[in-house]
């Protein structure tokens, strides 16, 4: 790497280093520390919602994917919008006036405390692997631009910068800076367009015709076949991806406390996934540009590369002095931009699920405390995860993200809809549901996972579980639904009152 590139990528760290300092000062509440005070603009707060979602796995592994492939991982993306119109109506209000800073208090109130820990300790697990692998994806990245590059210290100094910015700025900070991100991360993606474009001796045009022809832009295969990754199999993930995302996920609904009225948070939303769906499908042509640039004899690969490595290889080759920094630097920003997030809501969460839960009496001043040393905590945890991954990854970084998302989502969605759209619902057949689910989890991740040795960990022949392992996480949530609601009907009605819940909030405001 020239030292001008390098000179940009360090600059972008300082740049995250300087906003936390720069909000660090106004970080005297818990309110401020997790909300932002509820001052945010709408526009402010769609970009780092956009920013959460665009990490460096849409940054490296979606051109994989496309590279190896097709587009078929962007149907995920597609389902969003129809599920997002649905819901978000109501969802909104309802966490705007039901809950004062976790998502998981509405379980509580619906269901029970154990609801509440459940749900707050699978969202607690599915982030801290989903921060591992962003920060494991990053370390091999910029490894490929150095010739001696130490993938354990890019991890380690990539994870103390945004711990140390997470820690004094805040949820202010985050979304400030995510908005700078936001912007890189679509900057370095058409750049990069430009450059495989400029770097074609011939025209690329023809070349994208026959890409369409050969099924490289598609979205196939098309067959209802739940047993490989089909198009069926994308989507059914996608709606239950969106309904977890902006229904349930602390990180989204975080933020829609951080904006000052609900419509103001509903712009938001909307402006957070109108922006990340171009983005999605933006570095899928990347992908499938890169395929026709080497596939039609414009660059020479190495024959053992991968295809998670051809983007990172073409910057670190293909690109001028400057533009390379400049890639590198937005790679960087989208792996921030998802990590100082999932950070600051995780540690939310300990704070108000479980430390508030045993320390009742304890005053703002020590939650705040509490707050911060548990970002430390979780960063770290975050950086040591991404060390085990070099130690042991053997299968494709998106699909080890997919297969944690599918195991670590346990349910929830199923208790959601549940307490959402049945009046009948309640703790006794919930709880039913989620034994059933534990159960089924368990038997299909021991029948479809191998050891080291090529073995199944639990072989059942012919009845181990049979569809691809996305749907895992499809059908947990069902079985969650449909059983809760069925075991239900054999205990007595609950008194539930949508009014009710919003006093209690009111009633728990006014106390503190």
């Amino acid at each position: 790497m020239h030292w001008i590139d390098l000179f940009i990528v360090i600059i972008s760290l300082v740049l995250a280093l300087a906003v936390g300092l720069r909000f660090a000062r106004r970080q005297r509440t818990t309110d401020t520390y997790f909300k932002a005070g509820g001052r945010i603009p709408s526009w402010a707060v769609g970009m780092s919602m956009f920013a959460t979602i665009i990490s460096s796995v849409t940054f490296l592994a979606y051109p994989g994917s496309a590279y190896g492939g097709n587009w078929i991982l962007l149907v995920q993306g597609l389902m969003v919008p129809l599920v997002l119109v649905a819901i978000i109506g109501f969802v909104i209000p309802l966490f705007r006036r039901v809950i004062h800073l976790s998502t998981y208090e509405y379980f509580e109130l619906r269901f029970g405390s154990f609801a509440r820990i459940y749900s707050s300790v699978a969202f607690i697990f599915n982030h801290l692997s989903r921060s591992g692998t962003i920060l494991y994806l990053l370390g091999l990245a910029i490894a490929t631009f150095f010739a001696e590059a130490d993938v354990r210290m890019i991890i380690t100094v990539v994870g103390f910068v945004v711990i140390f910015m997470t820690f004094l700025g805040g949820m202010e900070a985050i979304v400030w800076m995510d908005v700078v991100q936001g912007v890189l991360l679509i900057v370095g993606g058409i750049i990069t367009i430009v450059m495989i474009f400029i770097g074609a001796e011939g025209d690329m045009l023809p070349m994208i015709a026959d890409a369409i022809k050969s099924d490289k832009i598609g979205f196939g295969p098309y067959d209802f076949d739940l047993c490989r990754l089909t198009f069926w199999v994308m989507a059914f993930n996608g709606i239950f991806y969106a309904v977890q995302m902006y229904g349930t996920d602390q990180s989204m609904v975080q933020r829609y406390l951080t904006a000052s009225t609900d419509a103001k948070a509903k712009r938001a939303t909307y402006l957070g996934i109108f922006l990340s769906i171009p983005t999605w499908a933006l570095f899928m042509f990347i992908g499938t540009s890169l395929y026709l640039f080497y596939t039609s004899g414009q660059g020479e690969l190495p024959s053992d590369i991968s295809s998670d490595a051809v983007f990172p290889y073409f910057i670190a080759t293909q690109m001028p002095v400057g533009v390379t920094g400049l890639v590198i630097a937005a790679l960087v920003a989208g792996a921030i931009s998802s990590l100082d997030s999932d950070i600051n809501c995780i540690s939310a969460i300990v704070v108000q699920d479980f430390y508030k839960k045993l320390r009742p009496l304890a005053n703002d001043r020590r939650q705040l405390r509490i707050g911060r040393m548990s970002a430390i905590v979780v960063g770290l945890l975050s950086v040591i995860i991404a060390l085990v991954y070099v130690q042991s990854s053997s299968q494709g970084t998106l699909s080890t993200l997919f297969a944690l998302y599918a195991i670590f989502s346990a349910g929830i969605i199923g208790m959601f809809l549940l307490g959402i759209f049945s009046r009948r619902a309640n703790w006794q057949g919930l709880y039913i549901g989620i034994a059933a689910s534990v159960l089924f989890s368990a038997y299909a991740v021991l029948t479809t996972t191998h050891t080291a040795n090529g073995n199944l960990l639990l072989d059942l022949g012919e009845y181990n579980f049979p569809h691809h392992q996305y749907m895992l996480g499809v059908y947990s949530h069902i079985i969650v639904l449909v059983v809760g609601y069925i075991a239900s009907l054999f205990f007595p009605k609950q008194n539930i009152n949508s009014r009710l819940l919003y006093r209690r909030k009111k009633r728990s405001q006014s106390a503190q």
